[in-house]
């Protein structure tokens, strides 16, 4: 059996573990592997083993704020690359993650079939390389 290594990595940052639990079902539906964290001290001990293709962070938090997390995530040259979508039931978030530079928002309550179609987007936006190191010709 040929495995692909296409399969994309989202690291969830949810800290209800109702909504955690629902996303962890609905994406590794779809086929994606999930990182999950409930606080911010978790996600950075998780980053330490490996990057993900994606951070999927909500905002409120206990120990920290998703608005600032994206902003580091988004400083930082290791991470900076990769996509974020914050969460929020807030309506002033939006404008704030924006200001944090994620690549989207999504707010709470959220349609999960919306929540897939953004991460694919995301996703396929980024590009699918074969092989990052690679160029065409060692590929054909």
């Amino acid at each position: 059996m040929l495995i692909s290594n296409m399969i994309r990595r989202i690291h969830v940052l949810e800290d209800d573990s109702d909504i955690r639990d629902v996303i962890e079902y609905l994406l590794k539906d779809e086929g994606y592997e999930l990182q999950l964290s409930s606080s911010f001290s978790e996600l950075k001990s998780k980053l330490k083993d490996s990057l993900p293709d994606l951070f999927l962070v909500d905002v409120m938090l206990p120990d920290g704020n998703g608005i600032e997390i994206c902003t580091d995530l988004k400083n930082d040259m290791f991470t900076k690359h990769i996509p974020v979508i914050v969460m929020s039931a807030n309506p002033r978030s939006k404008e704030l993650s924006t200001q944090a530079s994620a690549d989207d928002y999504i707010s709470k309550p959220f349609d999960v079939d919306d929540v897939v179609k953004r991460i694919d987007q995301l996703l396929d936006k980024k590009g699918t390389k074969a092989n990052p190191g690679s160029t065409a010709n060692e590929i054909a």
